[in-house]
């Protein structure tokens, strides 16, 4: 448990990130609470979805996924029938009872299945048939309409889509996708380096090239472009792995290299203009090595976000300019439904509630 209340003045005038993104003028410092739950597993997690302050959904390896209707005061862990080598490293949640699971891996392990009762059935409703393809991550505008995204393969971006809720998913045409750089790809780390927005906006995050990029649309699809972001590059181990968006205009990338994990280096950037250009946020998380996963804080202060990975948790309230300690464990996403109320999971089934206030 990590304790202290104080009221603070944030000193982040609202030149420092725009007027509209700027931090509240006058915020609270939070009081933060961590507290360990049983997750009825021992396998690594990677993923979580939120629904609300009582439903949640996560995923791991093992084939596994776990589900809470209270809280996080029982959950209920199982495995979908299959091989038991699948690494589920994203869910999507649309309710209690229906939800997305992302299996990442090579050639036919990367699978899409689908629940509609609660995880009493499942649905395999996509098997990639490319033997180099890796699927990363996954996102959802809604029930029915969402994205899927894969390491490049043969020199084209590789991107799914499905309009009737997984019944059907097709390949978005390559000519109305940017060209792929060198060996340019994701990270299946938490499931973030894909998230939507609104009606129609999507960015993906990038990294493994020369240059981590942020490729995103604003027409569900139809047309994308890309845009390089000042985020830690260079090496087959580094880029974006988690993307973050308040609205459609304002956004966070985290990263970082998976080969370093004794350093602090230049992995979080943010942007006013919907993805068009980035620049460095001015602050790091604590923890050093990579950022895995990360969210906003919905109900909380317009600058609060949390971001996980296997050196700790931490925690801002002005748009990544400072940051502040929640944890030291490693954890691998991270997902908020309120200022009280937030998940953070990774290794050894582990999943740890937060409250920020």
């Amino acid at each position: 448990m990590i304790s202290g209340r104080r009221a603070v003045v944030c000193a982040v005038i609202a030149l420092a990130c725009g007027a509209e993104n700027a931090p509240d003028p006058a915020v609270t410092e939070p009081d933060p609470v961590i507290e360990s739950q049983e997750s009825g597993t021992s396998v690594l997690l990677q993923a979580v979805s939120v629904v609300d302050e009582n439903v949640v959904w996560v995923s791991g390896h093992g084939a596994t996924y776990a589900r809470t209707l209270d809280g996080g005061a029982t959950w209920h862990a199982a495995v979908v029938p299959g091989p038991d080598t699948l690494q589920f490293r994203d869910v999507h949640a649309v309710d209690a009872q229906t939800a997305y699971l992302l299996s990442a891996g090579p050639g036919d392990m990367s699978r899409i299945y689908k629940t509609t009762d609660g995880g009493e059935h499942w649905t395999l409703q996509f098997t990639n048939r490319e033997a180099s393809a890796f699927y990363d991550c996954m996102d959802f505008w809604d029930a029915d309409n969402g994205l899927a995204y894969s390491d490049a393969v043969d020199g084209r971006l590789i991107i799914i889509g499905t309009n009737d809720g997984g019944d059907t998913w097709s390949h978005i045409a390559p000519e109305r996708l940017p060209d792929p750089r060198g060996s340019e790809g994701g990270f299946a780390a938490s499931g973030t380096c894909l998230v939507v927005h609104g009606d129609g906006h999507a960015w993906i995050g990038t990294g493994a090239g020369d240059t981590a990029r942020v490729i995103r649309t604003t027409d569900r699809g139809h047309s994308w472009t890309a845009a390089a972001v000042p985020i830690v590059s260079g090496t087959g181990s580094s880029g974006i792995f988690s993307l973050v968006f308040v609205d459609e205009r304002f956004g966070m990338a985290l990263g970082g290299d998976l080969s370093d994990t004794a350093s602090h280096t230049d992995n979080v950037v943010v942007t006013e203009d919907g993805g068009a250009t980035w620049v460095l946020a001015g602050g790091r998380p604590t923890f050093t090595g990579a950022v895995y996963g990360a969210s906003r804080v919905p109900g909380g202060p317009r600058g609060a976000f949390v971001a996980a990975g296997p050196r700790g948790v931490s925690y801002t309230l002005d748009n990544g300019a400072t940051w502040a300690a929640l944890d030291t464990l490693s954890h691998w996403a991270v997902g908020f439904a309120s200022p009280s109320t937030g998940w953070a999971v990774g290794p050894g089934g582990r999943i740890t509630k937060i409250s920020l206030y």
